[in-house]
């Protein structure tokens, strides 16, 4: 492999990882959201003012943010329907909750990321706060998600 053709392999694992991190920021800032009261444009806010890293997606940051923080009831719907018999979504730990609004707005508003792609990096954000089940509750609504929204995607994007 040459050093032009590993280029832009580089560029889009960069570009990876600064979405990853803008995820990670983004389901802490619902979780302060849902702990404060406080609205998405104000925890945004503070994040990106104090608490973003530099090799941060700032604008896919603010995107999940403020699209989970407008279109909330309707995400917890979809939720709502995924989750298995006798689950609810009121139930679920906090952190669990934002986890899933998190990756159901993605799954449902931005179809320019791939199933496969939000599955396996809410998972990820899961394993950062669980050792327990909880990562294969992510796993398993967001899979169901993925099929019920978008049943075109092969998951290979």
């Amino acid at each position: 492999m040459t050093a032009e053709s590993a280029a832009p392999r580089d560029a889009r694992r960069k570009a990876g990882a600064r979405r990853s991190a803008a995820r990670l920021a983004a389901v802490q800032a619902l979780y302060q959201m849902e702990m404060t009261g406080g609205g998405a444009a104000a925890v945004g806010r503070e994040f990106v003012d104090h608490r973003l890293e530099s090799d941060t997606d700032r604008a896919f940051f603010t995107a999940l943010v403020d699209g989970v923080g407008a279109g909330m009831a309707e995400i917890d719907r979809l939720i709502e329907a995924a989750l298995a018999e006798g689950l609810s979504l009121s139930r679920l730990e906090a952190i669990l909750r934002a986890i899933l609004r998190a990756g159901a707005f993605e799954l449902w508003r931005r179809d320019d990321v791939p199933v496969a792609v939000v599955v396996s990096e809410y998972v990820d954000v899961a394993h950062a706060f669980f050792d327990g089940p909880q990562p294969g509750l992510v796993n398993a609504v967001l899979d169901r998600l993925g099929r019920e929204l978008r049943p075109a995607d092969d998951g290979n994007g």
